[in-house]
């Protein structure tokens, strides 16, 4: 499926009325809506507490604001019947069902909305409906067991959190396929922008290609594509090398990056793979941004990438646009002129390439 500069988002929007948060996610990325995510709505639309749900040993402490994993306990039974209801809805011949790692109204509005106003449309499939997981390296090593150590470095918690993870992404992928011809379940791993930083030493390549791969064949699993999004400059061969679909990157702040990994590009490209360009900005900068300033940087982006020997009639045809990062943080007005400007911007590409 050929996506012709589809426009779609990240997770997060700076809004507090769901039904609204929908509206835009509708009208803005008519062809490819997102479920929103909704921070200012409290601390479980956080966005690694709104994922945790039903996992085993989650502590969320209302008062600090903040969410970690008691690990000193005894866990044995918590796990036995998190791998029990793992286990049943995996194994061959199993019930396919993910609802034990379900996302209910309190820990997302946002999801519900979007189903109850696709509901309300009835009729014809929309060509994509997008949701989202905060991915299993940003999760694990953003929370800290009681010891205020990353999760991610205690092997028996981060096995049980990529394994939820990808039970959540299959859960949503269910709840959202009779609405779409296809589900594209992006995987959010900001941190990956500090991979290879001496914060994060000890976290090798061969981990991360290994937990990333496992939620994208979960994904693959439900006949869905699946997308990395990473916010900064990274290796983005890891997340190729990961099996992903769809590869999102800054491409305002970052977008020459890209170019650097022609092969891997050339790869995915070549297994009809997609590359989402983050090319609206998501901070102040949007202020001085208009459809021509950006087309024009996505042009020369693109222009940097063709210039490596990949077909750029290829890159146009396999291109997906969004903002660069989540809205969850900005000026409501700011993150309206984001979404404005990404709908604009989809529809010019799109004229301009006669698609």
């Amino acid at each position: 499926m050929k996506t012709k500069f589809t426009a779609t988002g990240i997770g997060s929007m700076p809004f507090s009325d769901p039904d609204y948060a929908v509206k835009v996610s509708l009208t803005k990325m008519c062809n490819a809506p997102i479920w929103p995510q909704l921070p200012k709505l409290g601390l479980h639309e956080q966005m690694e507490i709104q994922y945790s749900e039903g996992m085993p040993c989650a502590v969320i402490d209302e008062v600090k604001h903040r969410m970690f994993f008691e690990t000193s306990g005894d866990a044995s039974e918590a796990f036995a019947q998190f791998y029990e209801k793992y286990m049943e809805a995996t194994d061959e011949g199993g019930t396919n069902d993910f609802s034990a790692m379900a996302i209910s109204p309190a820990f997302s509005k946002g999801i519900y909305a979007l189903e109850k106003a696709l509901q309300a449309r009835g009729g014809t499939k929309l060509p994509f409906v997008k949701v989202q997981t905060t991915g299993p390296c940003s999760f694990a090593l953003t929370l800290v067991d009681e010891n205020k150590r990353a999760i991610y470095y205690n092997d028996e918690f981060r096995d049980m959190i990529v394994k939820a993870l990808a039970m959540k992404c299959r859960w949503q992928i269910q709840k959202f396929q009779p609405y779409a011809e296809k589900v594209i379940c992006f995987i959010d791993e900001p941190i990956l922008s500090a991979f290879g930083s001496s914060t994060y030493v000890s976290v090798n390549r061969e981990d991360v290609v290994a937990v990333l791969n496992e939620v994208i064949e979960a994904v693959h699993a439900e006949n869905a594509l699946a997308g990395i999004h990473c916010c900064g400059n990274t290796e983005w061969s890891i997340l190729i090398d990961a099996g992903v679909d769809m590869v999102n990157f800054d491409a305002f702040g970052f977008g020459e990056t890209i170019a650097m990994y022609p092969d891997s590009v050339k790869a995915l490209l070549g297994r009809g793979g997609i590359l989402a360009w983050g090319i609206v900005p998501t901070s102040t900068a949007i202020r001085e941004q208009s459809v021509e300033t950006l087309e024009a940087h996505l042009e020369k982006m693109m222009d940097n990438l063709a210039s490596k020997g990949i077909d750029k009639k290829l890159i146009a045809e396999q291109a997906v646009i969004t903002p660069s990062c989540g809205t969850g943080s900005m000026d409501t007005a700011d993150a309206e002129r984001v979404f404005e400007t990404l709908f604009q911007l989809s529809k010019k590409m799109k004229a301009k390439y006669g698609f």
